[in-house]
């Protein structure tokens, strides 16, 4: 019952996290894997937990992604589909010693993208005018990311996006929030099909974040956002912290 409670509560504010700013894999990863969860199958659950999550923010921001040109959507959700399957299947043939020394690295990672992300943003978007928009040279590498590992994925899209000349933006959370839900999907299908999917704390962390996703709104308006992105970066560097006294301790 205590691992259910922590799951379901890491749930909700997985969900609050990447509705308000992204950071929620620092939350749901860890959590399933304290609670006796493989690394791999703790990954692919975590992905599939978030998935309900992508949805809410979607639908929140269907006007934005409408407004967005047709043709354009329909390919880049296609190769973000593509893009997750490859890192979706990659993630199947790592073996959980290999992903559990790769994870602190891959958390180290994802935290210094998050804390740098405004940053990281300004630059890409000078480098707009080098790079297609919509471009698939960009996308495909992001998607097979994603697919491997969720961390820091919204940032990076967000910045991809700015390379690719956008400024709205509304436009860009709800076109972050579209392929993020398309590759959870695909990647959902591939994890499940390979047994990865631990389907009772998939289903508990899911309901947690459909709730984390409907409150993210309300606390985006309540707490300033550097206090909130510091509080995210302080989770990921003590998550990094332990993942990698885990990994030298042999834990």
């Amino acid at each position: 019952m205590a691992d259910f409670l922590l799951l379901f509560i890491a749930g909700i504010l997985g969900g609050i996290l990447n509705a308000v700013a992204g950071g929620g894999t620092f939350i749901t990863f860890p959590a399933l894997v304290f609670t006796g969860v493989p690394p791999v199958a703790a990954n692919a659950t975590t992905t599939v937990a978030a998935l309900p999550g992508y949805l809410a923010a979607a639908i929140g921001f269907r006007r934005d992604i409408a407004s967005l040109p047709k043709a354009p959507l329909i390919r880049v959700t296609v190769w973000t589909m593509i893009g997750g399957a490859v890192g979706s299947g990659l993630l199947l043939v790592s073996s959980n010693k290999v992903f559990a020394i790769l994870v602190p690295f891959l958390l180290l990672a994802a935290t210094l993208i998050f804390m740098n992300g405004p940053r990281i943003r300004r630059m890409a978007a000078g480098w707009r005018h080098a790079v297609a928009p919509f471009g698939l040279g960009t996308l495909l590498p992001v998607a097979i990311y994603g697919g491997y590992f969720n961390g820091g994925l919204g940032i990076i899209l967000l910045a991809m996006f700015s390379m690719w000349g956008m400024t709205d933006l509304h436009q860009m959370n709800g076109l972050k929030s579209w392929l993020s839900f398309a590759l959870a999907v695909i990647a959902f299908a591939v994890f499940a099909a390979g047994g990865q999917v631990v389907w009772i704390p998939a289903a508990i962390m899911s309901g947690g974040t459909i709730i984390g996703g409907a409150l993210g709104a309300p606390v985006a308006r309540r707490i300033p956002m550097p206090a909130l992105r510091l509080l995210i970066a302080a989770v990921g560097f003590g998550m990094t912290a332990i993942f990698f006294w885990r990994l030298w301790s042999g834990a």
